[in-house]
């Protein structure tokens, strides 16, 4: 009798268990998803709608489209769309999400396509660079594809690899540091003063912004992206030693501009200024460098504000006090990325300028050095 009302019994196990055993799967299952880029054929039901549970008002549409490449080009599909609003004939990538579970094609607007207009940008750049910038511009644009190789050959494959992204990123920052100023300005003792300089500034304020980092207890974790990637290496990545590094290379900009201003600024001093003692031209550099600091500081805050507009908005509106909101992570690490921006461009300019001075001189007098220059 038992043995009858067993397989009654493994069907009732098995009608009660079916959903979670449907969750398990769906929570295991990976849904595919593909960028394809895709061109409007035609645009209908345009309307202006309010987002649930809000009182935003959101444009939404229904797009019908042609998919231009992939396994799936010269498919037709059609899909409401309710972010970047589009008109016939406007390419962009299409975002297919196909479910792990049944199949199902789902379809949205992932981005319109910006690369022309990028390519036009590019080629107006370099053509007024080789026209006004002459040789140092093209040298200038050799620096900078130099930079991007270090970046994406050396620097993202390594803290991909799991070394320290502090070691890592100062590393390859010496690395552009050194290569991008001899390419850009030669062989020269004004050029290896501006590199030592930089080189000298980039370990004192690393070292500051080392500290920074430690005592503000910033986690590194400030966008979705930082989230993303976390969970894409399984957590091998040091999450706080990748924003250090990204300030370490953000700082470069603005110490290569300082320490090359500041070493010709002494090259053309001991030039124009036979009778001067380097003292004298110290003092007289170190004028140079203020003005330039007070420009460059006031360039680098407005920069990181324009960056930040969205975040300064969310105070105004934030119902929370603004201390709080500065308080906030977000808000702290762009603080911390223009303070410590300025006290290396600060910092740049009496190391530099020191340097620049002690190679120039060479130990000897200042007319007897300008006639052997």
């Amino acid at each position: 009798m038992r043995t009858k009302k067993l397989p009654y019994l493994i069907a009732c196990i098995i009608m009660v268990l079916s959903p979670a055993l449907v969750h398990a799967q769906a929570t295991l299952a990976q849904d595919t998803i593909t960028m394809q880029k895709a061109r409007v054929t035609t645009v209908a039901d345009q309307q202006t709608t309010t987002i649930p549970g809000t009182d935003t008002q959101a444009q939404t549409q229904t797009l019908t489209v042609i998919i231009l490449d992939g396994p799936d080009s010269g498919t037709s599909v059609t899909f409401e769309n309710d972010y970047i609003q589009l008109k016939a004939g406007d390419v962009f990538y299409l975002r297919h999400i196909t479910d792990a579970i049944d199949s199902t094609n789902f379809y949205s607007v992932a981005d319109p396509y910006r690369l022309p207009v990028l390519g036009v940008l590019v080629v107006l750049f370099l053509l007024l660079l080789c026209i006004f910038g002459g040789l140092p511009g093209v040298r200038g644009v050799a620096a900078l594809a130099g930079s991007f190789v270090l970046i994406f050959f050396l620097l993202l494959p390594g803290i991909l690899s799991g070394y320290s992204p502090v070691l890592v990123s100062i590393g390859v920052s010496s690395l552009i540091i050194v290569l991008g100023s001899y390419i850009t300005h030669g062989f020269n003792k004004t050029t290896s003063a501006a590199v030592i300089g930089m080189i000298a500034t980039v370990v004192v304020t690393g070292v500051g912004a080392y500290w920074a980092v430690e005592a503000a207890q910033l986690s590194g974790y400030t966008s979705d992206e930082n989230v993303s990637l976390n969970f894409s290496t399984r957590g091998s990545i040091d999450m706080v030693g990748l924003l250090f590094g990204g300030i370490m290379i953000g700082l470069l900009g603005v110490l290569y501009d300082i320490a090359i201003g500041q070493a010709i600024s002494v090259e053309e001093l001991f030039r124009a200024g036979r009778h001067m003692t380097p003292r004298e031209i110290y003092h007289r550099a170190l004028r140079i460098g203020r003005e330039h600091i007070g420009a460059l500081v006031n360039t680098l805050a407005i920069a990181y504000v324009g960056a930040a507009l969205p975040l300064l908005l969310l105070i105004q509106s934030a119902t929370f006090g603004p201390l709080f909101i500065i308080n906030n992570e977000l808000f702290a690490t762009e603080i911390i990325r223009i303070l410590i921006g300025s006290i290396g461009l600060v910092l740049a300019v009496p190391i530099t300028t020191a340097i620049a001075i002690y190679m120039l001189s060479n130990g000897k007098n200042t007319s007897a050095r300008m006639q052997a220059m």
